[in-house]
């Protein structure tokens, strides 16, 4: 089964990540894409873990793609291909960091190769140790890319003492550099009632930037390491950003969110968990 986001948020089918940003994409700016279920997943590993995309998936994926080539009048539009393990994000676990990811990912043998690489990590030796030697029903989420000029992290409820308090933190570029914790990011702080307490800026000595194909983390260019990462207006654009979410979930959320050419793009979204 391959879904497209909006159409489900079964997340038996679709894993954690998908699941969620299925449910919001029709009211929240998200990039489309579609998910290739956990079916498809357990047929390749009924088939015996092959290492090429079974024949069928491979028709599958290339239609799905087409329709994205169509939407951007791209030949190969790039895409971010991650995996969306069923109990991923929930609200007693992340897995954060335990799947893989594949950022800018361009045509359609690069993109097969990119979803079995998210399936064998479904056994990598990190996942076994985190699952206490299990591995879990594995999805695929396959979204278009989007060319961060900046991208943040941001916590509806300060994770620190539970505080009415959105926590952002924000740097340069693609958000890799921010979520792998490789760089020491810009802090901001908003009260619930859009004041803003907090304002540090980070050293943001590297930037994750989009090459021809693949990313690649380069030297952040000195004149923007001491300028601030988002405006004002931004701190608190993505301040209502947490809080609508949370309303809408009915759970402190954990979200990851980029600005591309003064656009606002919701890209994760999960419970804030221990």
């Amino acid at each position: 089964m391959l879904v497209w986001l909006g159409q489900s948020n079964n997340i038996t089918q679709l894993g954690g990540k998908s699941a969620q940003l299925s449910r919001l994409f029709t009211r929240y700016n998200i990039p489309p894409g579609f998910c290739l279920s956990v079916a498809a997943f357990e047929q390749w590993v009924t088939a015996g873990c092959p290492d090429t995309l079974p024949l069928f998936w491979q028709a599958e994926v290339a239609q799905a793609y087409q329709r994205l080539v169509e939407m951007t009048e791209l030949a190969q539009p790039p895409v971010a291909v991650r995996s969306s393990a069923v109990d991923e994000d929930s609200q007693t676990a992340s897995f954060a960091g335990q799947y893989e990811t594949y950022l800018n990912v361009m045509g359609l043998e690069a993109l097969y190769a990119a979803i079995l690489a998210c399936w064998h990590s479904a056994f990598a030796e990190r996942v076994k140790v985190y699952r206490h030697g299990s591995h879990a029903p594995l999805a695929v989420l396959v979204q278009l890319m989007v060319s961060a000029d900046m991208a943040m992290v941001a916590f509806s409820r300060n994770p620190i003492n539970q505080q009415a308090e959105v926590v952002i933190n924000a740097t340069w570029g693609l958000g890799q550099s921010l979520v792998d914790g490789s760089i020491t990011p810009d802090s901001y702080i908003v009260r619930h009632d859009n004041v803003i307490l907090h304002h540090q800026i980070g050293s943001k000595q590297n930037m994750t930037v989009r090459l021809a194909t693949g990313v690649k983390q380069v030297p952040t260019p000195r004149p923007m390491r001491s300028l601030a990462v988002l405006s004002e207006s931004q701190m608190k654009e993505v301040a209502q950003l947490a809080l609508q979410l949370e309303t809408d979930m009915g759970w402190p959320i954990d979200l990851e969110a980029a600005y591309y050419q003064n656009k606002l793009y919701l890209l994760q979204c999960r419970p804030i968990t221990t």
